[in-house]
């Protein structure tokens, strides 16, 4: 029987799970993962009003969780950090750098 696997989108070599304003960063195979929930987003109007571009709904507050994923620790204890930033990109950096130093 074929082994069936979802592949997911990666970013730096970890997996960037989506569903609404949540995203999961990461494998959860690991010791740890990166949540990010989306908490505010603005639109983004085209720069020329003649322009085919059509506006832009963009994050513009993010709220970062560095998790562990041990089934054993509660919940509450399982929040290693936490953090808000400005944007999608800035989240998924900081999200990155909290990953890299958790699972060394």
């Amino acid at each position: 029987m074929a082994e069936t696997q979802t592949r997911f989108p990666m970013y730096k070599g970890k997996p960037l799970v989506r569903s609404g304003d949540l995203l999961y960063y990461g494998d959860m195979r690991d010791n740890y993962v990166v949540r990010m929930q989306i908490k505010s987003k603005k639109v983004i109007e085209p720069a020329e009003e003649n322009s085919s571009m059509k506006s832009m709904e963009i994050a513009d507050k993010v709220f970062v969780q560095l998790l562990n994923t041990d089934i054993n620790v509660s919940p509450q204890k399982a929040i290693a950090k936490t953090g808000e930033q400005p944007n999608l990109f800035a989240a998924l950096d900081i999200g990155y750098v909290w990953l890299q130093q958790a699972l060394r």
